[in-house]
C-alpha cells in the first residue's frame, strides 16, 4: 500500500512506526500537516518522498491506495470528505466525530461511494485483547455481566486536547472512547446500549473541559460497561480492563504492569514509555509500545482487509455507536440522570435474551452458591422454585 498520512504529530508517529515494520511492504509515501515544516520534519524522520500543507493535493495524489486521517477532532470530518471526493479508502483515527451528527455525516459519506472506511480503535486490537475477546467468543467466562476499563494519565500532548472547540470535550471523548468500544467488543456488537449515566468534573486542570469523567453504560441484555478516564492521574499512563462473566473473569493490565521493570537511583534521560512522568526511580518502560496499544494488528487487519476486499473489524459504523453513547453520556453529565443512547443507525439485534441468573439444582431448587470450605465440606445455598425460601445444605465430612 502507499499511503497518504494526513497529520504529523505524536500519533502520526505511532502509526508510521507501526506502519513500515510489521507488514514491511505498506510504506507511508505523501505526508500532509497543517504547517509546511512539520509536514517537512515528519518527511525527513520517515524518508517520506512527498510532502506539502495542501490537504487536497496529498488525497488526490494518483498513486495513493489508502488515506490515514491522523488530525485533531475537529478536522476529520474535513479529511474524511476530502478523501471521499478524491475516492480514497480511508481510516479515521478515534473519535471519529466531535459528536454523533459528525460521525453519521461521515458514515454516509463514505457508504454512499462505496469506500472501504476503518476506524483506527487501536486499543481492540492489543494482543491481549484480541486473545481475550476470542476466550469470551469462546464461552470461556459465560456471559459477560460487566466490563470495566480504564485509561488515566496526566494529559494529552498537544494544546488543541484542552480546548472543547477543537476536540468536542475533555478526557470523556478523548479516552471514553476506547473504553466504550473495548466494552462492546467483549459484550458483543451485536448487542444494543440503551443508556448510559455520567459524572464528570474539572478537578485539577484550568479548562472548560473535564478532566474527570465515570460512567455506566447498560445494554440491551443487562450487561454493563463502566468507563472511568482521566487526565489528573499521576504515574504515567494505567490502561486496564477487567471482565466478569457468569462462569470466570477476566484482568489485564496492559500499560503500568506488564512484567519490565528497572528501578534507576540517578536516572536516565531518555525515553521511558508513552505519559511516562519521571526517569528515576520504579520505571515501567514498554518493550514494544506500537504492539502494545494494539497498531500494528490494527493495521495488519486494516490494510490485509482491504486488500481482500472485506470488511474489517472496525468500521465508521462503530465510530458511529461510540459517538452516540459519548453524546448521551455528556447529556447525562448535565442532567445527572440515566439518559438513553439515540442511535440513528442501528445493525444489530433489535432484541436481546436477558442475562439469566438461574440455575438449576435439583426439581424443587435453583441454586444461589456452592462454596468448599476450609473442613472440607461443601455449602450449596438453595433458593425454592415454588415458595422462594432460601436454605442451605452441607455436604461431606461435618
Amino acid at each position: 500500500m502507499q499511503i497518504c498520512m494526513l497529520g504529523s504529530g505524536f500519533n502520526a508517529d505511532f502509526y508510521a512506526t507501526a506502519l513500515h515494520r510489521h507488514r514491511s511492504r505498506d510504506r507511508v509515501t505523501r505526508v500532509y500537516s497543517r504547517t509546511p515544516e512539520s509536514a517537512e520534519r515528519f518527511a525527513k524522520k520517515w524518508d517520506i518522498p512527498f510532502f506539502t500543507s495542501d490537504l487536497e493535493q496529498a488525497v488526490n495524489d494518483p498513486d495513493v491506495d489508502v488515506v490515514i486521517v491522523s488530525l485533531p477532532n475537529y478536522q476529520h470530518e474535513m479529511a474524511v470528505m476530502a478523501a471521499v471526493k478524491a475516492g480514497k479508502p480511508v481510516l479515521c483515527t478515534k473519535p471519529l466525530g466531535c459528536n454523533a451528527a459528525e460521525a453519521l455525516r461521515m458514515l454516509e459519506a463514505v457508504e454512499s461511494a462505496g469506500l472501504f472506511h476503518g476506524y483506527l480503535e487501536d486499543l481492540v486490537y492489543t494482543p491481549k485483547t484480541l486473545k481475550a475477546v476470542h476466550s469470551v467468543q469462546g464461552g470461556a467466562i459465560g456471559d459477560v455481566l460487566w466490563v470495566r476499563s480504564r485509561e488515566t494519565h496526566p494529559g494529552p500532548h498537544s494544546d488543541w486536547f484542552w480546548k472543547k472547540e477543537f476536540s468536542g470535550g475533555g478526557a470523556l471523548i478523548d479516552m471514553g472512547c476506547h473504553c466504550v468500544e473495548i466494552a462492546r467488543n467483549f459484550i458483543g456488537k451485536e448487542i444494543r446500549p440503551v443508556e448510559v449515566v455520567c459524572w464528570a468534573d474539572t478537578q485539577v486542570h484550568p479548562i472548560e473541559t473535564e478532566d474527570h469523567a465515570i460512567g455506566l453504560v447498560r445494554y440491551d441484555n443487562g450487561a454493563i460497561g463502566q468507563f472511568e478516564v482521566s487526565w489528573s492521574f499521576r504515574g504515567g499512563l494505567d490502561l486496564r480492563d477487567e471482565v466478569a462473566g457468569t462462569e470466570g473473569t477476566i484482568f489485564l493490565n496492559h500499560w503500568l504492569r506488564t512484567g519490565f521493570e528497572i528501578y534507576s537511583a540517578g536516572g536516565q534521560q531518555d525515553y521511558v514509555a508513552e505519559k511516562s512522568e519521571s526517569s528515576q526511580g520504579w520505571l515501567f518502560p514498554v518493550g514494544d509500545e506500537p504492539a502494545a496499544l494494539g497498531y500494528s494488528d490494527m493495521f495488519a487487519e486494516m490494510l490485509s482487509a482491504l486488500e481482500e476486499q472485506r470488511e474489517p473489524m472496525e468500521t465508521f459504523y462503530d465510530g458511529l455507536i461510540v459517538n452516540c453513547v459519548m453524546d448521551a453520556a455528556y447529556q447525562s453529565i448535565r442532567t445527572k440522570q440515566w439518559e438513553p443512547i439515540e442511535l440513528p443507525v442501528w445493525r444489530g439485534k433489535e432484541s436481546s435474551r436477558s442475562i439469566s441468573p438461574v440455575r438449576e439444582f435439583d426439581e424443587e431448587h435453583d441454586l444461589i452458591k456452592r462454596e468448599h470450605l476450609p473442613n472440607g465440606t461443601t455449602k450449596v445455598i438453595l433458593r425454592h422454585k415454588t415458595t422462594g425460601e432460601i436454605t442451605q445444605r452441607l455436604d461431606g465430612p461435618q
